[in-house]
């Protein structure tokens, strides 16, 4: 009688054991069908919309930042008024995101580790969501977003994207919520990864231009035919058998706001400008050349785009280096 009520007791328990194996197993089933996946590298996309960084701007994995500057009338000033929740603040012109070379060529991009000690005092590392957000009023600022970005492409890091709109999106709709005052990060380490791949020097270009090369001049149509020029350019012109895709191109109506791929594709046959092969992207100092660069790369998918850094400012400043001019002014 006893071995039986033991007997019976044991096999309760272990009835009871497995069904909470059973409740708990089926439990975790729900929650991973019902848990949205965790973000994978392969999963981010060049350009995030305002839907996504009204949901994603104060997760732990991300980290957004307002890059407004005097290129766009902006400032920290402005910024403390307002900015997009969790947001950072780093001004693009004068945090350190680009510097004078060596040869006094000025924008470039500045030395590795300045650059990890930057990024890592974003709070900022390798397993971190980057998404830049840029004043969003001309293609001009875009640009400065779209340096940024392949900035952190050439350091290695994958997991950035651009708010399509910038700030000006964002603001559009006032009822999306705007925070005040400054956020402050905790310092993490960044370690670089250099892609030597997407770098292009002036030896490079001269290669090119033998060889056949697409090279792509990304600035206005008056300074790529020559009749006007940078204020800090030596010369007017083009490098030899550069075509022409302007800098106002790649957003709408010269906005914040990128076109969609169909159209670009519309645009880059329009310019003569095949959107796969090798191509150098280059402009006065790199800046429209990385919002052409990423119109390229990023969102028609030509992995074989490049930047030319130096660009204009470089290579006119050399007398060697052969110039073409459209047109000739008395």
């Amino acid at each position: 009688m006893r071995y039986n009520t033991l007997h019976q007791t044991r096999h309760a328990v272990s009835v009871l054991t497995i069904a909470g194996l059973l409740i708990l197993l089926f439990g975790a089933g729900i929650a991973a069908a019902t848990s949205p996946p965790a973000e994978t590298a392969t999963d981010i996309q060049p350009l995030v919309d305002v839907e996504w960084i009204k949901a994603n701007s104060c997760n732990d994995n991300v980290r957004v930042i307002d890059i407004r500057s005097d290129l766009d009338g902006g400032s920290r000033t402005d910024y403390l008024r307002g900015h997009i929740p969790c947001a950072l603040y780093s001004n693009y012109l004068k945090a350190g995101w680009r510097a004078e070379d060596k040869n006094k060529v000025p924008g470039q991009l500045p030395p590795v580790d300045k650059l990890e000690a930057l990024i890592g005092g974003l709070g900022i590392d390798q397993d971190t969501h980057v998404v830049i957000v840029p004043a969003g009023k001309k293609a001009l600022d875009m640009g400065a977003a779209a340096r940024m970005y392949w900035t952190f492409k050439v350091l290695g890091h994958d997991a950035v994207s651009i708010l399509d709109g910038g700030l000006a999106a964002y603001t559009k709709d006032k009822k999306n919520p705007l925070a005040k005052g400054n956020e402050k990060p905790e310092a993490k380490t960044f370690k670089a990864n250099l892609r030597d791949d997407l770098l292009v020097d002036k030896d490079d270009v001269m290669a090119a231009i033998d060889a056949g090369t697409l090279l792509v001049d990304n600035r206005p149509s008056d300074q790529y035919i020559g009749i006007n020029r940078h204020p800090k350019a030596a010369r007017n012109g083009t490098i030899p058998g550069a075509k022409n895709l302007p800098e106002n191109w790649q957003t709408e109506n010269n906005g914040g706001s990128f076109r969609d791929v169909d159209t670009l594709k519309q645009l880059y046959a329009l310019a003569e400008i095949p959107t796969e092969g090798d191509q150098i992207n280059f402009c006065n100092t790199g800046h429209w050349a990385a919002l052409g660069w990423f119109a390229s790369h990023e969102l028609l998918g030509n992995d074989q785009a490049k930047v030319y850094d130096g660009s204009m400012l470089e290579w006119s400043s050399d007398s060697s280096a052969p110039m073409e001019q459209k047109v000739t002014l008395q």
